[in-house]
């Protein structure tokens, strides 16, 4: 007898998987990280005007409110006036002041009184409607309102 035996046939030895879970999870963590999640749906157009004074916002306590025509997937069911955007539904001006209570209770506590509002409002949108608003805005105390622009100048188109 021998002591060593022979191999029985050239085929490869099977692939070691003690490293798989190691990169699954390094694939994960990473993929986790890298992910933007989309804070809402926008239904309506925005063509924003243009501003030279333009500064970053913090957005740890800001609410938006959209107003615009309605985008092209919604011009049939809601029409062509302009309307106002907050969250991820369309709102009545009217009940304006619901949707920014339910918003304003949904930061931290300790920035529910320190609330920006932030307008992100079509250029053709009719000023009666972003009046409106602000009156609404008024009569809810949110007197720190943002208006956002793109970077550029509105007098060199």
């Amino acid at each position: 007898m021998s002591k060593f035996k022979k191999k029985k046939s050239g085929a490869l030895p099977p692939i070691s998987t003690a490293s798989l879970p190691d990169i699954v999870f390094m694939l994960l963590f990473f993929f986790m990280v890298v992910t933007v999640l989309r804070e809402s749906n926008l239904l309506v157009m925005q063509r924003l005007p243009k501003g030279d004074q333009v500064e970053k916002l913090q957005k740890d306590r800001s609410i938006f409110i959209y107003a615009g025509k309605p985008g092209p997937g919604y011009i049939e069911k809601y029409g062509k006036e302009s309307r106002v955007q907050i969250g991820d539904k369309y709102t009545e001006v009217g009940n304006i002041r619901f949707a920014l209570e339910e918003l304003r209770l949904k930061l931290r506590p300790e920035l529910q009184d320190k609330v920006m509002v932030a307008l992100k409002i079509d250029e053709e949108t009719n000023t009666g409607l972003v009046t409106d608003v602000k009156q609404e805005l008024r009569e809810q105390n949110l007197l720190k309102i943002i208006y956002i622009t793109t970077p550029g100048n509105q007098l060199d188109e």
